[in-house]
C-alpha cells in the first residue's frame, strides 16, 4: 500500500512552517495511523533527516495525546474514533493525505505537529478540587446518586482533553471541554460545594487563555473521540447564569 503525505513541518514556534510531501511505499492497511508516522521516521532517519515529532502515549484512545488534522478533519472525522485509533484501511491505496497540527491562538505550534495544549489544563486548575473530606473508601450506598444523573455524569467525564473541539470549532472555542468538566461535577453532590465558584473560575480562564466562545457550530461533537453532545454546553450555560445570581 502507497500513501503520499503532505505533512506540516515547522522548526519551532517562533519559526515559518510548510507542508512537505512524503511517499511511503510500505504502509498496510491493519496499520495505525501513528504507526503509520513511525514507519515514516524510520524512513527519514535513514535518509539522515529529521522525523517528524507528533504527540502519543498510551495508543489506546484514552490519554488524549495523539491530536491530529487529517485531511482537515480533527482526528481524520471517523466517528469517536481518536487518531492512534484510525486504521490504514479506511485509506485508498495511492490516496494523499494531509496532515496538520491543532490550529488554534491557544494552541501555539511546538514543533512539526506538536502544540501545546496546556491552556486546557490551566482551565483544570482553575476549577480547583473539592473540598470534600473522602477518607478512606465511603461504602456505595451511603451517597444515593440518581442512576441518570450518574450516566450522564460518567458520559461527561469521558472527555479525554485531546483539544479536537477547540481545533474544529470555527471560534476555537474550548466550551465543550470546559463544559464536560463542569457538567460531570455540577451532576454530583460531591461537586455542589464550589459549584457556583468553579463555574465562574473555568469559564473565566477559557477567556483569559484566548479560546473563542460557542456559536453552536456543532463541529465539536462530530469530532469527539468520545461522543460527549453538545448538551453539555447548555448545561455550562445555565450553570454559569445560576452562578452569577
Amino acid at each position: 500500500m502507497q500513501l503520499h503525505l503532505k505533512i506540516w513541518r515547522q522548526p519551532s514556534v517562533d519559526q515559518l512552517g510548510q507542508l512537505r510531501t512524503y511517499t511511503l511505499a510500505t504502509a498496510h492497511p491493519d496499520m495505525s495511523f501513528l504507526e503509520m508516522l513511525d514507519v515514516l521516521n524510520e524512513q527519514l532517519i535513514h535518509a539522515g533527516e529529521d522525523p517528524v515529532e507528533f504527540d502519543h502515549d498510551c495508543r489506546e484512545g484514552i490519554c488524549g495525546s495523539c491530536g491530529l488534522m487529517i485531511n482537515g478533519k480533527a482526528h481524520g472525522g471517523k466517528q469517536e474514533t481518536a487518531t492512534c485509533q484510525l486504521y490504514l484501511r479506511h485509506f485508498q491505496d495511492g490516496d494523499t493525505i494531509t496532515v496538520e497540527p491543532w490550529r488554534a491562538q491557544a494552541f501555539p505550534v511546538v514543533k512539526d505537529l506538536v502544540v501545546d495544549r496546556t491552556a486546557l489544563d490551566r482551565i483544570m486548575v482553575a476549577g480547583g478540587y473539592i473540598s470534600v473530606k473522602t477518607g478512606s473508601a465511603p461504602e456505595a450506598n451511603a451517597l444515593p446518586v440518581p442512576k441518570p444523573q450518574a450516566d450522564q455524569a460518567f458520559d461527561y467525564a469521558a472527555c479525554i482533553g485531546c483539544g479536537a473541539c477547540v481545533a474544529a470549532c470555527p471560534n476555537a472555542s474550548a466550551s465543550l471541554f470546559t463544559a464536560a468538566k463542569v457538567a460531570h461535577l455540577s451532576l454530583l453532590p460531591q461537586g455542589h460545594p464550589e459549584r457556583k465558584a468553579r463555574v465562574l473560575a473555568m469559564t473565566e480562564q477559557m477567556a483569559t487563555e484566548g479560546f473563542g466562545d460557542c456559536s453552536n457550530h456543532g463541529e465539536c461533537q462530530a469530532v469527539c473521540p468520545k461522543g460527549i453532545s453538545i448538551d453539555a454546553i447548555a448545561r455550562l450555560r445555565r450553570e454559569y447564569l445560576m452562578a452569577q445570581f
